[in-house]
C-alpha cells in the first residue's frame, strides 16, 4: 500500500535522486533547493494555527518498501508584495468591417482575436504545484498521480486556516526538448525569450527567486497572439499529454479554467473555490473502526497528528457504519500503515481519529455546502 506523506529530512537523498533522474522544473536536481524546500516545509508543519503566507508544504508518496516515488506540494499562497504573481490574461477582441469595393459590391469581414494582458497581484490564492512521480509508476493500476494530488486536498481541509480562499493550479503545456536536452517551451522561445533574451531553463530559474524580469521586459500593451506562429497560438491555455490526466482529475473536484495562462509557456491556470473543491467539503472526522469494509467503496483516509510526519494519507476501501456517531470500517493494512493501529493491537486506540472523503462522495456536480473548519487532527 502506497502512503502519501509529509516529507521528513530523512527523504532529502530520495528527493534528489528522484529530481536527478527526471531532470523537471518542478523539482530540479538542485542539492541546495531542495534542502532549502525541506526546511522550508518542516517549518511549515511545526507553524502555528494562523495563516502564514510563506508556508511551502511538501509531500512524498512512499511505496510499499519505503521507496520515494513521487512528490507533491503545496504554496499557502502565491503572490505577494516581495513576489507577486504574475498571468497572462487571454481576452478575445472582435472587430467586423464591411467593405466596399471599387465596383460597390459588399465584402463582409468578422475577426476574433486572441489578446494576451500581462497582470499580476499581490494578493494570491494557495497555490498546488510541483507534483513528480517517477516514470516506471505511471500507468501503475493504483493511479499513484490520484493519491499525491488528491490528498493534498484532504490536508487542506483538515488545517483549512492555513489556506486561501482559492486554489490554484498551474497546468504544464506541450514542451519539447532542444538540441542539447534542455527542456524549451514553444511560447517562450516565441515571445518570451525575443523581449528578454533569456532561454526557458534560464528565465525558470531567476523566476525562483524574482518574477520582477518579467514585468520590466515584457511589453506592456496587450500582445496579439495572431502575430505568433500558428503552432505556438494552438497551445495557448493547453496542456500537454502527460498532464490531461491531471486536468481531468481537477475538473472533476470543481477546478476551472480562469482565462489565465502562465507567461513562460502558455499553459492553463485551473482555479476553485477553496470551500467548494468536493474533496474538501466532504471530508469528514470519522472514529476509525478495525474491521473489513462491505461494500466496494474507496476514498482517501489521512490522520493529522502533533509528531512527524504531521500528515498521512492512503487510497484503501473505507464504509461509513455510523452517521449519528460518525464511525469508518477500515481493514488493518490501512490503519497500520497510517500509525493508528500497531501490529499487536486488537483496535484503534478509543481517542483515534482519521480525515476521509470517499470517492462517491467528491461529485463536482452536487451543491456547495460550507464546511465546519478544523484546525488539525489527532491519534
Amino acid at each position: 500500500m502506497f502512503l502519501f506523506r509529509e516529507a521528513l529530512p530523512s527523504d532529502e537523498d530520495a528527493i534528489f535522486d528522484l529530481a536527478r533522474h527526471l531532470n523537471t522544473l518542478n523539482l530540479p536536481p538542485e542539492r541546495s533547493f531542495i534542502e532549502q524546500l525541506l526546511a522550508r516545509s518542516i517549518a511549515s508543519f511545526r507553524g502555528t494555527p494562523d495563516f502564514d503566507p510563506g508556508r511551502r508544504f511538501l509531500f512524498v508518496l512512499e511505496d510499499p518498501e519505503g521507496r520515494v516515488v513521487g512528490t507533491s506540494m503545496i504554496h499557502a499562497q502565491h503572490g505577494d508584495f516581495d513576489e507577486p504573481h504574475v498571468f497572462f490574461r487571454v481576452v478575445f477582441e472582435e472587430r467586423y468591417a464591411d467593405l466596399v469595393g471599387p465596383e460597390r459590391d459588399h465584402h463582409e469581414v468578422h475577426m476574433v482575436h486572441t489578446m494576451l494582458h500581462l497582470g499580476q497581484t499581490y494578493d494570491g490564492p494557495t497555490e498546488l504545484g510541483g507534483l513528480v512521480i517517477h516514470p516506471d509508476l505511471r500507468g501503475h493500476p493504483d493511479k499513484l498521480g490520484r493519491l499525491l494530488s488528491l490528498a493534498r486536498f484532504v490536508f487542506i481541509a483538515s488545517y483549512r486556516g492555513w489556506f486561501r480562499d482559492r486554489l490554484l493550479a498551474e497546468l504544464l503545456p506541450p514542451l519539447y526538448k532542444g538540441p542539447s536536452g534542455a527542456t524549451r517551451s514553444p511560447l517562450w522561445d516565441a515571445l518570451g525569450h525575443v523581449f528578454t533574451g533569456l532561454s526557458y531553463e534560464e528565465a525558470d530559474r531567476l523566476s525562483r527567486t524574482s518574477k520582477d524580469f518579467i514585468w520590466r521586459l515584457f511589453p506592456s500593451m496587450p500582445v496579439h497572439a495572431s502575430l505568433l506562429p500558428e503552432g505556438v497560438r494552438e497551445i495557448i491555455g493547453k496542456v500537454g499529454p502527460n498532464t490531461i490526466g491531471a486536468q481531468r482529475l481537477l475538473e472533476g473536484i470543481g477546478f476551472k479554467y480562469s482565462g489565465r495562462i502562465d507567461p513562460f509557456d502558455g499553459g492553463p491556470h485551473l482555479e476553485a473555490t477553496t470551500d467548494d473543491v468536493s474533496i474538501v467539503r466532504r471530508a469528514r472526522k470519522y472514529t476509525p473502526e478495525l474491521g473489513e469494509p462491505a461494500s466496494e467503496s474507496m476514498g482517501i483516509v489521512a490522520v493529522a497528528c502533533s509528531d512527524a510526519p504531521h500528515f498521512r494519507a492512503v487510497w484503501t476501501p473505507a464504509e461509513v457504519i455510523s452517521s449519528s456517531r460518525p464511525r469508518l470500517r477500515i481493514g488493518r493494512a490501512a490503519l497500520e500503515r497510517l500509525g493508528v493501529l500497531s501490529a499487536d493491537a486488537p483496535a484503534p486506540a478509543p481517542d483515534a481519529r482519521v480525515f476521509a472523503v470517499l470517492r462517491s462522495e467528491w461529485s463536482a456536480g452536487d451543491q456547495p455546502r460550507r464546511p465546519t473548519r478544523v484546525n488539525a487532527l489527532s491519534t
